[in-house]
């Protein structure tokens, strides 16, 4: 019994071990969103300053982990007077809640380089559970040697579970801002070049 409990540990062991953590690639990251506009059109927009981390290990999704930071000042919907009326109090109020955060929990139906993502998102300081439809590139070097994951991470939120409550109500009975965002993720992510001693 000894003897197989031995192996088991040093079996857990070696899966921790070839757990690698990879940070967010911001230059070749893009975090975008789209939501309707008066019912028969959608706005598209990205935020462009974020950072977080990834951990991953083919083929063993219980060691895998995300978690990102994003600067809710950081939206661009190429509009400035539509991205200064988001990141006012009608939406983000980015000068009481400055960031938005992804931290994930667990993972779920695993199938080849599929699986949900499920954690916990905050918005407007509103904290509620997301499952992010995951499916993993691949992992290659680049030309100069440094390790590099690639991935795609797609959910669904409602802005008012979140507390973005703002609208209007148009002639047709419409509203003018959708309920329902889609949030896309193209990640890339690089394990940091070890610091020499």
């Amino acid at each position: 019994m000894k003897k197989w409990l031995g192996l088991l540990l040093v079996g857990v062991l070696a899966s921790a071990a070839a757990a690698e953590t990879y940070q967010i690639d911001p230059v070749h990251t893009t975090i975008r969103f789209s939501v309707k506009h008066m019912v028969i059109s959608r706005v598209q927009g990205r935020f462009d300053k974020f950072s977080g981390s990834v951990t991953y290990v083919p083929g063993k999704p219980k060691l895998w982990k995300a978690e990102a930071h994003i600067d809710a000042a950081s939206i661009d919907t190429r509009i400035k007077m539509r991205d200064d009326d988001v990141r006012s109090d009608h939406f983000l109020d980015v000068q009481k809640y400055p960031e938005i955060v992804f931290k994930s929990k667990k993972v779920e139906h695993f199938k080849g380089n599929t699986a949900d993502l499920l954690g916990d998102l905050t918005i407007h300081g509103v904290t509620k559970p997301v499952v992010l439809k995951i499916k993993i590139g691949g992992v290659v070097k680049d030309p100069w040697g440094n390790q590099r994951l690639g991935a795609v991470a797609e959910t669904t939120i409602n802005r008012k579970d979140f507390g973005l409550m703002y609208n209007k109500v148009l002639e047709s009975g419409g509203l003018l801002v959708g309920n329902r965002i889609r949030i896309k993720l193209d990640v890339e992510a690089i394990i940091p070049p070890k610091s020499k001693k």
